[in-house]
């Protein structure tokens, strides 16, 4: 019966649409606000500092929704981070690659975020933003110094860019599948009723 009901839960969810809690972070001014608006409006924003956050739902192509959490970077607000993971399904870390003095800064916040109890396991995706600029680190470049390589997790690493939307379309879809492929783990290890 459990797997009978699991099948039909899979084929409503393509019929549906898959949902989600996704939260964002990163260092102040990597470009999670201008992200957010250009999943949300397919458009350029101008944005200004974000102060505490900013939550929007995305709608997909595929009718998914993902409902996201962008959170302040600021220094003085990190503290505060911890308290958006709770049912998180999914990280979306934004990088600025063009600001490489600042990479060794966003990989112990990274490190640390994935340390919480309540992170462990999550799906984490690395948007690699600014891809446009001369100065935007390689994806391979990124990976090592922000040591993804070493991460016992699913990750995954998107370049992008947040004012063309490069990149944008195929960080959901990554999303999408890497949470699918969570849910199915969890579900598979929860003891059968019976």
């Amino acid at each position: 019966m459990g797997q009978l009901l699991s099948i039909i839960k899979d084929a409503l969810i393509g019929f549906y649409g898959l949902k989600a809690k996704i939260v964002m972070m990163g260092l102040d001014a990597a470009g999670k606000t201008s992200i957010l608006y250009q999943l949300k409006l397919n458009e350029a924003v101008v944005t200004i500092p974000t102060i505490g956050f900013n939550v929007e739902t995305v709608r997909t192509v595929n009718n998914e929704s993902f409902t996201i959490l962008d959170v302040s970077g600021r220094k003085n607000i990190r503290a505060l981070w911890k308290h958006y993971f709770t049912h998180a399904d999914a990280l979306l870390f934004v990088a600025d690659s063009a600001d490489t003095a600042r990479i060794p800064e966003a990989r112990a916040e990274l490190d640390a975020i994935l340390e919480y109890r309540e992170m462990r396991g999550v799906p984490l995706v690395v948007l690699a933003n600014k891809q446009d600029l001369a100065r935007a680190q390689s994806p391979s470049v990124l990976e090592e110094e922000l040591g993804l390589r070493l991460l016992d997790r699913d990750w995954h690493m998107q370049t992008c860019c947040a004012t063309t939307g490069y990149g944008l379309a195929e960080c959901l879809q990554k999303l999408s599948e890497m949470i699918q492929k969570r849910r199915k783990a969890i579900q598979s290890a929860e003891p059968a009723n019976g």
